[in-house]
């Protein structure tokens, strides 16, 4: 019965991992019509920056998570200025294929050679190592802070989507783009901030799920499956 236990509540916190992630995928694919095959490298490119700046920098796991977030989602608003807004809501899907999983190439290259082709992990905290009493069972600590952020992630987006300004102008720009605009919504700044939502997701479950999803260069390769099937 324990057994049974550890597996559902590992598989649990592996579901939250890949919906974290995936969820961000969701964001520019159904809201923006955009393949975007490179969410992955994203992803992958957020655990790398907590991984070094723990390990190398020193610091704690919650900053390290933080400045992994926000150095991801200002590396890549570049890439949504100069190449994701050419095929927003593009009929051409191929060309979106094909500029995002080169994209995905040149990313892994890139952290190929900065970081070498060994595996990279984020230390977790003294609070994060231990284990948490559920009614007659305990389970590991991480497993649990993964599925809070999992349950956390889900009922935010469902606010900001559903209940704020700002879902209520994205959802607008996106049923009818033209109409938004002409009433004043700025919906190259809705984009951009979607972009930047969805980003921010990626590298989030690249952080929270190293300990699960191994950190390695071809980290956006081997799982991008999984991320579009979820």
């Amino acid at each position: 019965m324990e057994t049974m236990f550890g597996i559902a509540v590992d598989g649990v916190a592996y579901g939250m991992i890949l919906f974290i992630i995936s969820v961000g995928l969701s964001v520019t694919l159904g809201l923006m019509r955009v393949v975007n095959l490179a969410h992955g490298a994203f992803a992958m490119v957020g655990g790398y920056i907590a991984s070094y700046a723990a390990q190398e920098a020193g610091l704690p796991y919650a900053a390290a998570l933080v400045v992994a977030v926000a150095l991801t989602v200002l590396a890549t608003l570049p890439l949504e200025r100069l190449l994701y807004r050419r095929i927003y809501g593009s009929a051409n899907e191929l060309a979106q294929v094909l500029l995002t999983i080169g994209l995905t190439f040149v990313i892994v290259a890139g952290i190929n050679y900065l970081f070498g082709p060994t595996l990279k992990r984020i230390p977790l905290p003294e609070l994060l190592t231990g284990t948490v009493e559920l009614g007659p069972k305990a389970i590991p600590t991480h497993r649990a802070f993964v599925i809070a952020a999992g349950a956390a992630t889900l009922l935010g987006l469902w606010w900001l989507l559903e209940r704020t300004d700002f879902g209520i102008r994205l959802r607008a720009a996106v049923d009818d783009p033209a109409m938004a605009a002409a009433l004043g919504i700025r919906t190259e700044r809705l984009y951009l901030a979607t972009f930047a939502l969805g980003t921010g997701l990626a590298a989030l479950g690249g952080v929270l799920g190293a300990e699960l999803l191994p950190l390695e260069p071809y980290y956006a390769i081997r799982y991008i499956v999984l991320f579009l099937a979820v």
